[in-house]
């Protein structure tokens, strides 16, 4: 595998603005290389909604099954995302590393388990050992930051090898202020996803662990933004323009990163 960055990665990223609602922070766990930073720690504002696509792998990671599950509520208080470890192909040893895992994240939060969603990207076929996260999420909770908003929507993706169409070996996650319902989310990602990350591929091969989150904290309701509770209505269209642009920007970043990227991607839409 090549460790060299894509020549046709982008040469710089846009700073993110914050959004109300959503703060990050990150730690070093030590899963595969100690004193690196591979752990991502997002807490989101008590009420966000949140709906997910995965991969269409016929053996999807540990995490993709403990997302599917937990987010079928529509509800989302932090998502916990690590590099070095898929935790893919790890069977019972697998299931058991994400509950710990979210236990531990909720107790540092204060939230339910089936509160967090989870994500992994690495080594596939190796045991995760959830103990690590003890420390360096309790450390990173302390450590979360946030901001004034100043803009609506905003994402950041990650991507690698194993790039086919139904998503690739990816992680991505969309995080927005707006005050929309994790059903009409849910819409609006699938048909955004189908003509953006669905359709692009660098090798053919399909991974175990693409996942693609939306998060809406809701916070722009306060601000008089109204809430949105079906894909259909009308006043979404701005949204769902910005949202599809977030979408296809990012897909094209992952291709062109291909194989040995070394970072997260990030774009920043128009305001909505």
């Amino acid at each position: 595998m090549s460790a060299a960055i894509s020549p046709l990665a982008p040469k710089s990223y846009p700073e993110l603005p914050a959004i109300e609602g959503v703060s990050f922070a990150t730690s070093a766990a030590g899963i595969k290389y100690q004193g690196r930073t591979d752990v991502l720690l997002v807490a989101l504002a008590k009420g966000t909604e949140a709906a997910g696509v995965y991969t269409k792998s016929k053996c999807p990671s540990a995490p993709v099954d403990w997302c599917r599950e937990a987010l079928k509520s529509g509800k989302a208080r932090a998502l916990v995302v690590n590099s070095g470890n898929a935790n893919a192909f790890t069977g019972k040893a697998g299931k058991e590393t994400v509950k710990k895992t979210a236990d531990i994240a909720a107790k540092a939060l204060g939230c339910k388990p089936k509160e967090i969603a989870l994500a992994s990207t690495g080594v596939i076929g190796e045991p995760l050992d959830a103990r690590k996260f003890d420390g360096p999420l309790q450390k990173a909770a302390k450590g979360l930051k946030s901001g004034p908003v100043e803009v609506t929507i905003n994402g950041i993706a990650k991507g690698a090898g194993m790039i086919a169409p139904d998503m690739a070996t990816m992680l991505s996650f969309i995080f927005t202020d707006a005050p929309i319902a994790a059903s009409a989310l849910k819409t609006l990602l699938s048909k955004g996803t189908e003509t953006s990350f669905n359709a692009i591929t660098v090798d053919s091969d399909t991974s175990t662990s693409d996942t693609l989150i939306l998060f809406a904290t809701g916070a722009a309701a306060k601000r008089g933004a109204p809430k949105i509770k079906t894909a259909t209505d009308k006043r979404l269209k701005h949204f769902k323009a910005a949202l599809n642009d977030v979408l296809l920007d990012l897909a094209y970043q992952v291709v062109r990163d291909g194989e040995g990227a070394r970072h997260f991607v990030a774009v920043m839409s128009p305001t909505i």
